[in-house]
């Protein structure tokens, strides 16, 4: 019998996944029932609950994103409840669409439980990703509701 990851290990799985690619695993690392917070995400859901749905997510992403990631000044404190994580870190970012190269900063809080995240809340600079896009005329329209 294996066994069982703690909530920093989950975390690195989380994190080492996210800068390799490999989105398709990303799921596996979520209990079914879990939820994710994105806290700064300007518009779109805030929410995502279930396996399943962040599985569809993770894959869109895949698909989708121009950006590749490099994790760097990662710091995981553990806290007073052992199923909780906070991490805090940068990424290293390659806009391949807008050439550009840049950093953001990032925190997140895990709870972990029989070695699964059941419960995350993510502070990711959004409005960083947006700009280095080039999407910030999009983005005001679509919070005008335009």
């Amino acid at each position: 019998m294996s066994e069982t990851r703690t909530p920093r290990e989950v975390f690195h799985a989380l994190l080492d996944g996210i800068t390799a690619g490999r989105f398709s695993e990303l799921a596996e690392l979520y209990a079914e029932d879990a939820v994710v917070e994105t806290v700064f995400e300007p518009v779109g859901p805030r929410r995502f609950e279930g396996r399943a749905v962040l599985g569809a997510r993770f894959a869109e992403v895949a698909a989708h994103s121009p950006l590749e990631l490099a994790a760097q000044n990662v710091v995981v404190r553990e806290t007073d409840d052992p199923e909780v994580v906070v991490a805090e870190f940068d990424y290293r970012v390659h806009h391949r669409t807008a050439g550009k190269d840049f950093e953001v900063s990032n925190i997140q809080v895990l709870r972990v439980r029989d070695g699964l995240i059941v419960h995350s809340r993510d502070f990711h600079d959004h409005l960083a990703l947006v700009a280095a896009g080039g999407h910030l005329p999009q983005l005001v329209a679509a919070m005008e509701g335009r």
